[in-house]
């Protein structure tokens, strides 16, 4: 029996039998091209990249309608990354300058793109370099002549089983789905990569970056699969296969009870109303938002509109996705963050560190305000789609007043030029700032008399504070949500937004874990926002406590004087019994 561990990221347990995915790494060719030959070898590129389109819109038409809805984004954003300069154009340029073939100029051009990744500082963005390998790899499969249709098929015994690979591409999906696959593993992938995202889609046990797992593994061998835990056990004894069936058993019986609770209010034991938002990103995400029963969406990221391309989008593009969404929510409110790309990362793909800590350069609002030609079409799309349903704009990473002011000047003044157009649009739109460094929480106070909503965006909060990168093996252990400091720091933001009189939601990944409700009802937060496939859960955790009890132990929390001590309080929290609370 073996153990191994990687991130868990589609939760419940399977048990069964291993197939492992084996893909050859393709073996690129390096050879100079003749004079005469150039223009033949540019058209084979060319060629090889048409096919690849073909390839991908066949497996988007045979995507099955129980598909999670995030299938068909991943394989869109894929067919826009072939239209993308900087991926089929350069290797062009190269094969003409260079004097060199297809291969080898695509394999160029695709390595300095992954530079440009590797030197991104935000997770997400960094997570998409998996989508260039992807897309690099189908093209290369067609350039040299290798049956790609057998390499977006699974043999018939890999039906009912658990699939191991290195990772796994948007068109492996709709095969997945197709197969009926129990979980699957992967070496390659994070928390927050296209893997991850299509297997809460996917709603099966699933563990990403186990850094080894094509090589532990065999097929046939007897794996179980704890998506939960980020455990696989190779080869578990009789005792520990009857162990996790009953685990297993226990948790399906759970699902069953969760979608009881889709039409049921949130509200606590003592009455209080909690409000439970999702967070989105693409179009087809609203899809899961209407199945949680979500009261709206708390964060819609807009960056997935500017990757990908060489040119930002229009206005006219931007107004369509946005309207989209607010359509199809049906009227539920959607709140808008505007662009949040770093100085790391430019729309054309260009590198530009801005310095040596991108994390510390120009990002979100201050390259919004810097770069108004960029800011100001997708404030006027936003404003123009509000007249399709209700809707928010989120300002993200603000540190001064300053940019405040500035971002409603903007705001002012875009309204009075689609006033002067005859745009229709609602004049009372809210404008709110996201507090995602330690200097907006410290004076939350003075934010939350300019702006009418605040929300706190956890991921960067505690990054900031503790001075540490969670993505960064080396010191990601330090990344703790509930260290002191970081405690304070919403607190005060807490205090502040009720001082002020104005609405304020907690947006980043913490509002979605479990093991934190509690005290984040206890420290009086009302408004979360999460992962859609998360809000269940967090419900049945809220229509379960005491908010009255929760705010005795928080306070307790509130004042410890280290992280042991604070670990040690939310562990009592959680165990609290509340069957026998008085109200």
């Amino acid at each position: 029996m073996l153990t191994i561990h990687g991130a868990g990221v589609g939760k419940g347990i399977a048990i069964g039998k291993a197939f492992v995915l084996q893909r050859d790494r393709l073996d690129i060719p390096e050879y100079v091209v003749p004079p005469a030959l150039i223009d033949r070898e540019v058209e084979r590129f060319e060629n090889a990249v048409a096919k690849a389109k073909e390839q991908l819109v066949a497996i988007r038409k045979q995507i099955p309608k129980s598909a999670p809805p995030e299938t068909s984004g991943f394989i869109d954003v894929h067919l826009l990354m072939l239209e993308d300069k900087m991926l089929v154009e350069a290797p062009v340029h190269a094969i003409r300058k260079q004097s060199t073939n297809a291969e080898r100029a695509l394999l160029q051009q695709a390595n300095a793109l992954n530079e440009v990744f590797d030197q991104m500082t935000d997770p997400y963005l960094r997570s998409k370099k998996a989508d260039i390998d992807q897309v690099v790899d189908r093209v290369q499969r067609n350039l040299m002549s290798l049956d790609e249709q057998e390499h977006d098929r699974l043999p018939e015994e890999a039906k009912d089983r658990i699939i191991v690979a290195n990772d796994l591409t948007p068109a492996d999906t709709v095969v997945l789905k197709n197969h009926r696959v129990r979980a699957f593993v992967t070496n390659l992938g994070g928390p927050i990569s296209h893997t991850a995202i299509l297997a809460r889609g996917l709603k099966i046990p699933a563990i990403v970056g186990l850094h080894g797992a094509t090589s532990y593994l065999r097929n046939g061998e007897d794996v179980i699969v704890d998506g939960k835990r980020g455990v696989v056990i190779i080869a578990p004894d009789p005792d520990l296969v009857r162990y996790y069936s009953r685990r297993k058993r226990s948790i399906e019986k759970r699902r069953q009870d969760l979608k009881a609770l889709q039409s049921s209010p949130s509200v606590t034991l003592d009455g209080k109303d909690v409000v439970l938002m999702a967070n989105i990103e693409l179009p087809g995400d609203v899809r899961s938002v209407h199945a949680a029963h979500a009261a709206g969406v708390g964060l819609y990221r807009t960056e997935y509109l500017y990757m990908n391309r060489s040119d930002p989008p229009s206005e006219t593009e931007q107004f369509t996705a946005y309207v989209k969404v607010i359509k199809a929510l049906k009227g539920i409110p959607v709140t808008i963050r505007t662009l949040d790309l770093g100085a790391d990362k430019q729309v054309d793909g260009r590198v530009d560190p801005g310095g040596t800590n991108p994390a510390l350069g120009l990002r979100a609002v201050r390259l919004c305000l810097k770069e108004p030609a960029l800011f100001r079409p997708q404030l006027r799309a936003i404003l123009r789609a509000s007249a399709f349903g209700p809707v928010q704009i989120m300002i993200p990473m603000v540190s001064s007043l300053d940019e405040v002011d500035q971002v409603r000047d903007i705001i002012e003044e875009t309204k009075a030029e689609l006033n002067q157009e005859g745009q229709p649009f609602d004049a009372n739109l809210p404008v709110g700032g996201m507090v995602e460094v330690p200097a907006a929480a410290i004076s939350a106070d003075l934010f939350a008399r300019r702006l009418d909503f605040l929300s706190i965006g956890t991921n960067d909060l505690i990054q900031y504070t503790l001075a540490i990168d969670r993505v960064d093996d080396s010191v990601n252990y330090l990344y703790d949500p509930i260290h002191p400091s970081v405690l304070r720091l919403i607190y005060i933001t807490i205090r502040a937004a009720e001082h002020a009189g104005i609405p304020l939601t907690m947006c980043g990944e913490m509002a979605g874990d479990l093991k934190f409700t509690r005290l984040l009802l206890g420290m009086g937060m009302r408004t979360l926002s999460m992962d859609p496939a998360v809000l269940l859960e967090v419900k049945k955790v809220v229509r379960e406590c005491s908010v009255k009890r929760l705010k005795k132990f928080a306070d307790k929390v509130l004042r410890a004087g280290s992280t042991e001590e604070t670990h040690s309080l939310v562990r009592q929290i959680n165990q609290l019994d509340f069957s026998t609370t008085r109200l």
